[in-house]
């Protein structure tokens, strides 16, 4: 960013348990973790440097050779009386006497420290502390047990001894000095949040700063796995670049966070993006799981921060980190932002994907005549259809061919400039990436992108009572009645088996890692024009990550494929948002009379509707709408660039005025605005006439004209026109039109309304009636705005 001096280290993201590195020899299993294995032997160090001068002699003395005539080969003085192993200082006597001899080779203790006497404290305290560490090392030497981490720890181990024989610093003989890989992985995120969110404003751009600054600080604390526990679990990779990479982390990062005598580099500043690449998978799952796990112990201002937006933030990572394309990985990342340029990239981009996701179904649970052609799956399984037919509806195919011939509107933007904007942005299929902690960023962007990469899958599966059964589908049907039994708790368990393994329901299910979490069991009725949703669950440790809005999401696009568009549902109280937000409505399109007897009733629950748009792909629906906010934000851009004037401010108002005409307000012309007409009247009687009776066709054919068809009867609604003066009805208004009493678009406008004033006036807020009042309104005002009547 361009007021950010770089992101340095800061205090770990979750609590200090399973984030820090046990001390070396052992092997991320034992309790004592950096800050206790540091603290433990920094209090040795100053235990033993603040000891009397002669007890410092005795103990380098240890790892001095003998300076005696006749060229003695002793490399260490050896006490006649030794204490015990691992010495223990705090137990040995004050008194050293220079004079006695060594149990190896005979000479005294002086012999062997005669380089020292004009030593300075300082390097006598230096020299002490390489003492410290190698009797660490020697003690993990002999503990640990991977064979690859012994040997770096034995050769740490003969530098240091090395070392001290010859009074000089440890020096690391390696091909290469750190850093080892350019970019660093710090400069790697820094570029990724330059690149993703320099446009945020100042607040949310420190949140992100904050979450960059945990994410880099787990690395730095992170305990690899040794290379043999790597080639176990990922039999494939390179494994001579990964135990390069470990043995490199061994010796500038592990242990010298234990050993401060040798020189230590913090992992993010020295590695790039080869030891990001080996990690980040694990270290994303082990981290989300132990945030999920321990979110009761995070203070209530990081628990929003670390269970919200810090999966999101990683999701976004992981894609740079693993693209062979991104450009946060270049050398020239900085030069390239410095003049203010920011590339403009998305976490969900346009082209094809790697591996294109198709529903899966079991044969048996599709009846081709009834619910169209079934869609092609993988060709791993048998129950799969040998010869598949059709495929997933493709956002760019055309949806409708009378779509091109659709009379331009007054008011819409020429398509030249939109072509024009969309050449000034750097890549059209990508755009810039909404704020993690906008309230308008895409639910289902994280789930998106793990199904661009494989990591979730979708089939639609269901049971069969006339097929062989197939083992796969028959495990993912019980996995989803222990998703719904465990998150519906309320159900009964019996009545949710016998739904999910009906021959009758089918289930979308959500597939990560082989194994089922989540999925929305439903039944079709092709013939009534809907489809009941039953059941709709993700486990709860697979919450808050999109997976609901991305499994709703295909099962709309599932439906359209099917000819399918309309939802219903049962919703419980908790239930009633998510529905809400996957575009589901109280008010019912489906006229009552397809439904009643077929969908199951539920006492205490709210009936929901939701009516599909063929037109929409609603999996790429998200990236569609932020595509065109960033083109409209660049036409708002030239609009300014070509306007910029400011006038200066109304003092009309200071002087008493209450109001004044909008046109009179400086400069507000030259921004596009026009006057707001009152709609066109149609002058020609025979027009007015064929527009009006066009208009009223249109109404009396609508699902929701049914109650205002015939005047209202007596005996069906007692003191109906004692509470309604002024009635009126579909039948009625044919008549005048015939006598051609709509001499106005006002008079016809005016009984209309009528219609919907009444029966709202009449009928309760929850009654059908006034229901179909209020979707009728709206049909009729829509009729009345393409005929030109009114301004749209």
């Amino acid at each position: 960013m361009a007021d950010s001096a770089g992101i340095q280290q800061g205090s770990p993201a979750i609590g200090a348990s399973g984030l820090v590195p046990a001390a070396p020899g052992a092997g991320g299993t034992e309790g004592s973790g950096a800050a206790g294995g540091s603290a433990r032997i920094a209090v040795k160090k100053a235990q033993l440097r603040s000891s009397p001068r002669p007890k410092k002699l005795e103990k380098l003395g240890v790892y001095s050779s003998c300076k005696a005539e006749g060229a003695c080969k002793c490399n260490g003085w050896k006490s006649q009386n030794p204490p015990p192993t691992p010495p223990r200082t705090d137990q040995q006597s004050n008194t050293v006497n220079l004079q006695e001899p060594c149990r190896s080779c005979s000479h005294t203790l002086g012999d062997h420290v005669t380089h020292l006497e004009n030593v300075s404290e300082e390097e006598m305290n230096r020299l002490l502390g390489i003492v410290l560490d190698v009797e660490y090392l020697y003690t993990c030497v002999h503990k640990e047990e991977d064979a690859d981490t012994k040997q770096v720890y034995f050769s740490l181990f003969k530098l240091l001894r090395k070392s001290i024989l010859q009074m000089g610093k440890p020096m690391l003989e390696a091909q290469e000095s750190p850093p080892f890989e350019k970019p660093s992985i710090e400069q790697g995120v820094n570029n990724f949040v330059q690149y993703k969110f320099s446009h945020l404003p100042s607040k949310e751009r420190q949140t992100i700063m904050e979450l960059a600054k945990m994410f880099l600080n787990q690395i730095n604390y992170w305990q690899l796995e040794t290379p043999s526990q790597r080639r176990q679990r990922v039999p494939n990779d390179d494994a001579a670049g990964y135990k390069a990479n470990y043995t490199r982390w061994l010796c500038y990062c592990n242990v010298p966070q234990f050993c401060d005598s040798l020189p230590r580099y913090e992992t993010t500043q020295i590695f790039g993006r080869t030891l990001l690449r080996s990690v980040f998978t694990v270290m994303r799952k082990q981290l989300l799981e132990q945030a999920r796990q321990e979110k009761d112990k995070l203070p209530p201002e990081k628990r929003t921060l670390i269970l919200t937006h810090f999966p999101k933030f990683l999701s976004m990572l992981e894609e740079e980190v693993y693209s062979h394309s991104s450009p946060i990985w270049s050398q020239d990342f900085l030069a390239g932002a410095s003049g203010g340029q920011i590339p403009i990239h998305t976490v969900i981009s346009a082209p094809p994907v790697a591996r294109p996701l198709y529903y899966s179904t079991s044969p048996v649970s599709v009846d081709p005549s009834t619910c169209g052609s079934v869609s092609p799956a993988r060709k791993t399984a048998s129950v799969l259809e040998p010869n598949p037919v059709g495929e997933k509806r493709k956002p760019s195919e055309p949806l409708n061919h009378e779509e091109n011939k659709r009379p331009r509107v007054v008011g819409d933007i020429p398509m030249e400039l939109i072509n024009e904007v969309m050449a000034t942005i750097a890549d059209p299929a990508a755009i810039p990436e909404t704020s993690l902690l906008s309230a308008h960023s895409a639910r289902d962007e994280a789930a998106r992108l793990e199904e661009r990469r494989g990591v979730i899958e979708f089939h639609v599966i269901g049971n069969s009572l006339n097929q062989k059964p197939n083992k796969r589908i028959l495990m993912w049907l019980v996995g989803l009645q222990n998703v719904f039994s465990h998150q519906l708790p309320r159900m009964p368990k019996e009545y949710i088996t016998r739904l999910v393994f009906d021959p009758k329901h089918k289930t979308l299910s959500l597939i990560k890692d082989g194994r089922v979490i989540g999925g929305i069991c439903f039944r079709m009725f092709p013939s009534q024009g809907f489809t009941e949703i039953v059941f709709c669950a993700v486990t709860s440790n697979e919450q808050v990550k999109g997976y609901g809005t991305h499994l709703m999401n295909h099962l709309k696009e599932y439906h359209i494929k099917h000819e399918i568009l309309n939802f219903l549902t049962y919703a419980d109280e908790y239930a009633i948002g998510y529905f809400k937000k996957q575009g589901f409505s109280k008010d019912i399109k489906v006229p009552k009379a397809k439904y009643v007897g077929y969908i199951k009733d539920y006492e205490g629950a709210t009936l929901m509707g939701c009516e599909l748009n063929p037109s929409i792909p609603y999996t790429e629906f998200s990236v569609i709408i932020k595509k065109q906010k960033e083109i409209i934000k660049k036409l708002i851009e030239r609009k300014q660039a070509q306007i910029r004037k400011v006038y200066p401010g109304l003092s009309c108002f200071k002087e008493g005025v209450r109001q004044i005409p909008i046109e009179s307000i400086p400069g507000i012309r030259e921004t596009g605005w026009k006057p707001v007409g009152k709609g066109k009247e149609l002058k020609d009687p025979d027009q007015l006439y064929s527009t009006l009776k066009t208009i009223l066709q249109h109404v009396k054919s609508h699902q929701n004209a049914w109650p205002f068809m015939e005047p209202v009867k007596k005996t069906e609604a007692p003191g109906y026109y004692q509470v309604i003066r002024f009635p009126m009805d579909l039948k009625t208004m044919s008549e005048r039109l015939k006598s051609r009493y709509y001499t106005t678009r006002k008079l016809f406008m005016a009984d209309m309304q009528r219609i919907f004033t009444n029966c709202r006036e009449y009928n309760p807020p929850e009654s059908e009636y006034y229901k179909c009042a209020n979707l009728l309104e709206k049909f009729f005002y829509t009729k009345i705005k393409e005929a030109g009547l009114i301004e749209k």
